[in-house]
This record gives C-alpha cells, structure tokens and sequence, in this order.
C-alpha cells in the first residue's frame, strides 16, 4: 500500500456497527478514569484520545471528527480537575487535524499510524498547555521526557488498539 494516496476514493472510508462508535468513547473514557484512579502510572496513556484519533483516520471526515473529538472531550473534562471544554478543544483540534491528514496518508499502515498517534499525543499536551498556562493563567508542568514517554506508549498502545478496532470494522 503506498504511504500517499492521491483521492479520498483511492484510501476508501471504513465504518463500525453503530453500537461500537458508543460504546468505544464510553468504555474509553470509563477505563480511563478508573485506571488512573487506581493505577496512576494508567495516567501515561490517553484511552479517549486514541480513540479520537482512530475514529478521524478512518472516517475521514473532518468536521464529523471535531463533533466527536469535542464531545468526548467534554465527557472527559467533565470526570476531571480541568476546566470544563479544556479537552474539548484539544480533541476537536486533534480530532479534525487527524480527519485531514487521514485522507491523506495511508491510516491502514501501522508505521504511519506510530507516527500519527506520536505526532497528535504532543500536539495535544501542547494545546493543553497553551490554555491552561497562556489563557487560563493555571500552572501546567511540561516535562520533555515525560511527555515523549507518554507520546511513545500512547503510540505502542494505539497501534494494538486500532488493531482490535480493525477486526470489527466493514469496508464501505
């Protein structure tokens, strides 16, 4: 498959049973905030990001992506310290940036997706950080190997995850 595809055509969209573009953000955000309340070492990982992102990849569909990303952004902020709408605006930017570039990178080749989920994992924390320390005036940590760490496990595990999500998806 080339890295490159020169239509939405060519790359093809894919679509899930309506139950699992539900249930995933539910359980995403769920396990999310169970995990890290248990686990906080769980708090490297960003379940409801990832799947943000998968969703935009493979739906292609920018603006339908920046619904969904500010949605489960919203959900998200609303089960943390944050100000309500904080991850609701970084997702919806992410959302709609993976949507674009989706169209035009192959999303089915793992390395590709390395890549992408690395690149929107740091673009994330950088727009967190641009609100909460620049437009909220809150303290915000940034920690480069921290954050890297996180870009790189965030990258590992939604590799694994699209995975799973591939084998319950249909060509359209």
């Amino acid at each position: 498959m080339p890295l490159l595809a020169s239509s939405r055509h060519e790359v093809g969209t894919h679509s899930h049973p309506w139950l699992v573009y539900v249930l995933a953000p539910v359980l995403a955000i769920g396990l999310q905030s169970f995990l890290s309340l248990h686990f906080p070492a769980f708090d490297l990982v960003d379940l409801p990001l990832l799947v943000t992102i998968y969703y935009a990849i493979t739906r292609r569909e920018p603006v339908t992506a920046t619904i969904v990303g500010t949605l489960i952004g919203i959900a998200q902020d609303s089960l943390t310290h944050h100000a309500l709408g904080v991850f609701g605006i970084c997702k919806a930017i992410v959302g709609y940036m993976a949507a674009s570039l989706g169209v035009r990178f192959d999303a089915e080749n793992n390395g590709s997706r390395l890549l992408l989920i690395f690149a929107f994992t740091l673009e994330q924390t950088a727009i967190l950080w641009l609100l909460q320390r620049k437009l909220l005036g809150q303290p915000f940590a940034w920690h480069w190997i921290h954050e890297l760490l996180r870009a790189v496990l965030n990258s590992l595990v939604g590799v694994i995850l699209f995975a799973v999500f591939d084998l319950i998806r249909h060509r359209e």
